[in-house]
């Protein structure tokens, strides 16, 4: 039986948060950090640790099959490689900062300025869409120091907190993309692999819906169900079930993380008591 190559940062945030999301859709595999090829106990797949900005090529050539990466290096790279899922994880921008004492006059601001970075086609392609002729310095990494030390007049780089811009003078003026984790594949999947992909993709879809959603339990004056049904639509419907107190009802349902707080206070509001909150694990639409 074939088995599907999956191509994967050996370090970081990203490369524990995929390892993460394979164990919650019930593939494992064990977890030494010294080998570069590891293999699925219980799922056709092997991965392959390799450098991120790599992976895109590896994927293209077709020795790894798939690869999940940031989208900014699938951007940057630009192979002729599909994105069949968007993960939600590893989520960052990468953003022009210019010295902070600087004034900032819109994106006109950086006609013919000098601009430090690692990631030049994307900064390139920002720049050309909006007709603005701007001169690159291509970095291999200490971006940030690139304006303290007369390199360049701003940079672009990826941005999480703001802290180390902050720490080299700078501040973030313009955010030019949302980045976050991407599975990217091979354009030419024979049909074997192809349903394996297809399996593991509904795996991540149902992990990746359960984290966005909680499971909740509670009880309802019979009265204020219409109403707090309104606030709880879940995924077709809230179950109803009668309680042994007169004129009083169970009701579950599914809430969106995002919604919940919100939700919770309109809830108590129209009378609900009791309320049950629980993680849930699979989520299968």
């Amino acid at each position: 039986m074939s088995k599907l190559k999956i191509a994967i940062q050996k370090k970081g945030r990203l490369s524990e948060e995929t390892l993460s999301l394979f164990s919650d859709c019930g593939i494992h595999f064990s977890n030494n950090d010294r080998r570069l090829i590891d293999e699925a106990k219980n799922f056709p797949v092997e991965i392959l640790f390799l450098r991120d900005d790599d992976i895109p090529q590896y994927v293209e050539d077709g020795v790894a099959d798939i690869g999940i990466l940031g989208l900014n290096e699938v951007l940057e790279k630009n192979k002729n490689v599909q994105i069949t899922e968007y993960l939600g994880f590893a989520q960052c921008k990468l953003s022009l900062a210019i010295p902070k004492e600087d004034t900032y006059t819109g994106i006109e601001y950086f006609r013919e300025k000098k601009i430090a970075t690692s990631y030049p086609k994307i900064l390139i392609d920002f720049f050309e869409e909006r007709a603005i002729p701007v001169k690159i310095e291509s970095l291999g990494g200490s971006v940030e120091i690139a304006t303290s030390i007369g390199l360049a007049d701003a940079i672009f780089d990826i941005v999480s907190t703001g802290s180390t811009l902050l720490m080299n003078g700078l501040r973030e003026v313009e955010v030019v993309l949302k980045s976050e984790a991407v599975m990217i594949c091979n354009t030419n999947l024979d049909e074997e692999k192809t349903a394996i992909l297809e399996k593991l993709i509904f795996r991540t879809k149902a992990v990746r819906k359960a984290r966005e959603n909680k499971y909740i339990l509670l009880n309802a004056p019979n009265n204020k169900i219409k109403e707090i049904c309104e606030q709880l639509p879940g995924m077709k419907s809230p179950t109803i079930m009668p309680l042994i107190t007169e004129g009083w009802s169970s009701l579950h349902s599914v809430i969106r993380e995002d919604e919940f707080w919100d939700v919770i206070h309109n809830l108590k509001n129209l009378g609900a008591e009791g309320i049950l909150v629980i993680p849930v694990e699979k989520m299968i639409l």
